[in-house]
């Protein structure tokens, strides 16, 4: 099958990657895209968005909790700006959230212990962002604040979302667009435009036999953080009342490209193309550890930093070690920010695996891309 994009030619083994995934029917439509020291040198997609639409230079699709790394990085560029700290408590934005002990950082890094509702929840509910928001503000957290990591599956949106809005005044989606999308020009947003609604990819679910939620272990924290609500990957998941609303921990539409785009900030010092988001005091805040250990809801080891997974080989075998972060999304998509190599590598697709932190195809993914860097600074 064929696949479009450009790429330098060291990148040609991740358009053969794509091709043969995408003829063996691995991929339904996917992107991958390679920024290295502020060079677009791999902007690759094929496939179909859905069967009979061909994925296009402008499809964009959910990438699940790469979201997260989107709303962290506007948090980031507020508190660049002086207009968040992150060491101040959350409830000094946010009069309405009660724990005194949760501090920004701990919503960044997933240890404010708001890992999801205690209230029962519906999907209705979850879109209502101010109503969600004040359920989170009023609850107890679910572990002490601070003492470990618990992955905030979907919260995590509606948590900064809160801060933001009782921080500025304005709500984190459009924070994001203003500080980050705009000036940077990546086509990514939390709460797709009616006039992109068209360009969106459908989400294909993973095949059964993932995780089998009856054999965890009693008093386990995925079940209620996945069934509180549960969402329906294949069907509403795919439809516009989902994804005009900015549920910034789990839906965020973007591509390779657009995501490459933005998080390269990161990767290179908070400056693109001489627009300056960041500045690098800033950055390496993301580097302070704030968790490492057995996640309380993913039940792996995860090592965080502020707003970013750090690298932990048993989470992410791919991910190279050094001054990196990353993260990933439920069903594959994943961005990895290697400040080293000045490189920021970006997967994007609709057909899912069942993929949490880590699958073969992600990886193979990731692995290859940072071997043709390799190969191109060789």
């Amino acid at each position: 099958m064929t696949v479009e994009g450009t790429c330098h030619p060291s990148f040609e083994p991740l358009r053969d990657l794509l091709a043969a995934n995408l003829a063996a029917g691995t991929e339904a439509g996917a992107s991958v895209a390679v920024v290295h020291d502020g060079e677009l040198v791999a902007d690759l997609w094929g496939g179909e968005a859905r069967p009979g639409e061909p994925w296009r230079e402008d499809t964009i699709v959910q990438v699940w909790s790469v979201t997260k790394t989107m709303a962290a990085l506007t948090v980031l560029v507020l508190a660049d700006r002086g207009e968040i700290d992150l060491d101040a408590p959350v409830a000094s934005y946010w009069p309405e959230f009660r724990n005194g002990d949760v501090l920004v950082r701990h919503l960044l890094a997933h240890t404010s212990g708001q890992a999801g509702w205690t209230e029962p929840l519906s999907v209705d509910g979850l879109l209502d962002l101010e109503h969600a928001e004040r359920l989170l503000a009023e609850q107890d957290p679910w572990w002490p604040p601070g003492t470990a990591s618990g992955y905030h599956m979907v919260s995590y949106g509606h948590l900064l979302d809160g801060l933001v809005r009782g921080a500025t005044g304005t709500p984190l989606a459009d924070q994001f667009r203003t500080l980050v999308a705009e000036p940077l020009g990546a086509d990514f947003h939390l709460g797709v435009p009616e006039a992109a609604l068209d360009r969106c990819a459908d989400l294909v679910p993973p095949p059964p036999g993932g995780l089998d939620l009856s054999v965890l272990p009693e008093g386990n924290l995925l079940v209620p953080t996945i069934v509180n609500p549960v969402l329906d990957v294949g069907g509403f998941c795919n439809t516009a009342p989902w994804r005009r609303v900015s549920v910034a921990g789990a839906n965020g539409h973007g591509n390779a490209r657009s995501i490459a785009r933005a998080q390269s900030v990161v990767s290179h010092g908070g400056e693109v193309d001489g627009v300056r988001v960041l500045a690098q005091e800033t950055i390496d805040r993301v580097f302070e550890v704030q968790a490492d250990g057995p996640d309380l809801v993913l039940m792996v080891p995860l090592r965080w930093g502020i707003g970013y997974g750090l690298p932990q080989p048993s989470a992410a075998p791919a991910v190279p070690e050094g001054r990196v972060c990353w993260w990933t999304g439920y069903g594959g998509a994943i961005v990895v920010n290697d400040l080293d190599r000045r490189t920021t590598v970006a997967y994007a697709m609709n057909r899912m695996e069942n993929h949490f932190t880590s699958s073969d195809r992600t990886d193979g993914y990731v692995r290859t891309a940072f071997a043709c860097v390799e190969g191109a600074t060789a």
